[in-house]
């Protein structure tokens, strides 16, 4: 579940990456967004990085914001062979923290700090907040099938060996029955955190984007 949503951040930071690559060759990156120095002291990203994230960032959205419609478009580029709308707009969500429907660079450069290289307490409270679609503090059994079907949906003809339509379900009952501990019906972020640090594979996924910038 986590991985999915590492490798769909990465590959939109990749994608910006590369849309300033061939300028990076034949200039420095000259502009500074304001904030710059406070951007650098709550990220962990160097003031070159933020520089070369800016300037991508710009690149993809000139007006400096991102509205759902266009992560949207963005990442129906890059998963062509299934339906990204869907997990975009969750993931749209996760990063859009102040909930007034976009992302400037500042929300898309926090959340990214975060994925690649926060410590795991702050990557597993991010990824609880995308899994918590309603913003209730829990985590439902419905919540969970939500965001596992669009990134079923997302990876499209993928997914081998073709899922039959009652996969994703049965994925959910049993990651809920792992994370339910107290079998209340949700998940806590409490719960949601320790079955993830117990978990070999999501430990290791963690650490896969770690140096992708």
């Amino acid at each position: 579940m986590l991985r999915s949503t590492l490798v769909a951040v990465v590959t939109l930071t990749l994608y910006l990456l590369d849309s300033v690559e061939d300028e990076l060759e034949l200039s420095a990156v000259r502009h500074r967004p304001e904030g710059l120095e406070q951007l650098e002291a709550q990220t962990r990203f160097s003031r070159k990085e933020l520089q070369i994230l800016y300037r991508g960032f710009k690149n993809e959205c000139p007006s400096g914001v991102v509205n759902e419609d266009t992560f949207k478009e963005i990442y129906s580029q890059f998963f062509p062979q299934g339906d990204a709308s869907t997990y975009a707009h969750f993931l749209f969500n996760a990063f859009d923290t102040d909930h007034n429907g976009s992302v400037s660079f500042e929300d898309f450069v926090m959340g990214l700090s975060i994925l690649l290289r926060g410590t795991v307490q702050e990557k597993l409270n991010w990824a609880f907040n995308l899994y918590d679609i309603n913003k209730d503090g829990y985590i439902t059994k419905e919540e969970m099938l939500d965001i596992i079907k669009s990134i079923y949906d997302m990876m499209g003809k993928c997914t081998y060996p073709i899922l039959k339509e009652e996969t994703p379900r049965q994925h959910v009952e049993i990651f809920f029955q792992k994370m339910d501990k107290n079998r209340d019906g949700v998940v806590t972020i409490d719960e949601f955190i320790d079955c993830c640090q117990n978990d070999e594979n999501i430990m290791r996924s963690m650490q896969l984007f770690e140096n992708v910038i």
